[in-house]
């Protein structure tokens, strides 16, 4: 009798185990549905304190001070397991965006493999990235055309040379903290969830809108 209620139980604790396996993904957007819908995602685009309606006095300088014709946008979103972080950038004259962040390839299987071993990754768009009902977090930096090119060439760069996933070594956070890394931001502990982590991101820098990178 012990041994079938331990066998039960066992079983019990195993079903579980795979629910929540299963649960701990979302699945990756193909490169065609990305490519899609990509000339609207712009249109999604959270409006930063600083640029919501102000004073006639002061509206105009602020906007001189603080934005800059392109953008890099920090971004967290819901998932199943503890949500996503990632960048949109690109023109603010543009509905185009550009998305990267960094997921395992592939969808359960990849995703529970990645909690003790490397797998390979993916590094642009993933499902959820450019729905507006997904997003928990955004912190939104303007550079100059000059800062933007270097910025945007370094994400590419990143993209290129992160062929693998680690939920614990090689994950978003730390992707888009190289990102903000290389802007000259401020970045927080890297192994929180993407919404707290952006949120910080913020708070340390003083909300700041506008990045100039020191020179080469």
């Amino acid at each position: 009798m012990t041994n079938k209620a331990d066998r039960s139980g066992s079983c019990i604790l195993a079903g579980f185990a795979l629910a929540a396996m299963l649960s701990c993904t979302t699945p990756s957007a193909s490169a065609h549905q990305a490519n899609k819908r990509v000339a609207d995602a712009n249109a999604f685009a959270t409006t930063d304190t600083a640029s919501r309606p102000q004073p006639q006095s002061t509206r105009r300088s602020v906007a001189r001070a603080e934005k800059g014709p392109y953008y890099v946008d920090f971004r967290a979103r819901t998932a199943a397991s503890w949500g996503h972080a990632f960048v949109w950038y690109g023109k603010t004259s543009e509905r185009a965006v550009e998305v990267a962040g960094l997921t395992p390839a592939g969808d359960t299987l990849a995703y529970v493999l990645g909690h003790i071993t490397f797998v390979p990754s993916e590094t642009g768009a993933s499902y959820g990235d450019l729905d507006p009902e997904y997003l928990t977090a955004s912190y939104r930096v303007y550079l100059n055309e000059a800062d933007a090119e270097r910025v945007f060439a370094y994400i590419k760069k990143l993209q290129a040379n992160s062929p693998v996933w680690n939920a614990e070594t090689a994950n978003c956070t730390g992707f888009i903290g190289d990102i903000a890394e290389f802007m000259g931001l401020q970045v927080p502990n890297r192994w929180q969830r993407p919404e707290n982590f952006v949120n910080r991101l913020k708070e340390l820098n003083g909300g700041r809108q506008m990045v100039r990178l020191s020179a080469e």
